[in-house]
């Protein structure tokens, strides 16, 4: 099956960037969608960004636009997010996901998930 696997969270102070990686393995991307996630304690896990299978399009959550980029290298299997001018509201674990779908839906069902990478924004 196919194995998602996060990378790049941690400390920033507001208005820092940082840039998160999914990494796949045992399938290819270039047939599924990829979403990202987030969840912060004791709230729902709310869709932040959406990619399609080949990169043409892509969907933003209302609080990120502007600020958030997402980005697929299919050569790599693996899927980016950008994430600039960071606020104290993004601070939550970040998740990947991977669905059977070419086209991209920020909050839709998901078949793959990763296990999260903690982004922390605070002074």
């Amino acid at each position: 099956q196919l194995q998602l696997v996060e990378s790049g969270g941690g400390f920033v102070q507001p208005g820092g960037s940082l840039r998160l990686s999914c990494a796949a393995s045992g399938l290819t991307l270039d047939y599924l969608a990829i979403g990202w996630f987030r969840q912060a304690p004791g709230k729902e896990r709310e869709g932040v960004s959406c990619i399609s299978s080949r990169g043409g399009s892509t969907n933003y959550a209302d609080s990120v636009k502007g600020r958030f980029t997402i980005s697929r290298d299919n050569a790599k299997n693996t899927v980016y997010l950008q994430m600039n001018s960071l606020k104290p509201e993004d601070t939550a674990v970040y998740y990947c996901a991977a669905r059977w779908q070419a086209m991209c839906v920020v909050n839709a069902d998901y078949d793959y998930w990763g296990q999260g990478t903690q982004v922390t924004v605070s002074s």
